[in-house]
């Protein structure tokens, strides 16, 4: 298991991503984009990751969901 994320982190990533900041799957894409961003290079990193990590797993469930249309 991985280290837990900041109450503050988790916060500050769902209002980057309710307000319309399109991350992807990608630990590196989204790198990039928080890097217009004045964080520091750890807050960035662990920002980037969970966020990569969110996008996976809304993924997974949008596919489970399609599945069970089917």
């Amino acid at each position: 298991m991985g280290k837990t994320k900041s109450k503050s982190l988790r916060k500050s990533a769902k209002v980057l991503n309710n307000s319309g900041v399109q991350f992807n799957e990608t630990f590196g894409k989204n790198k990039k984009i928080l890097k217009g961003l004045t964080l520091s290079k750890k807050l960035r990193n662990q920002m980037a990751g969970l966020m990569t990590r969110t996008k996976k797993q809304e993924l997974v469930q949008i596919e489970k969901e399609n599945a069970r249309k089917k």
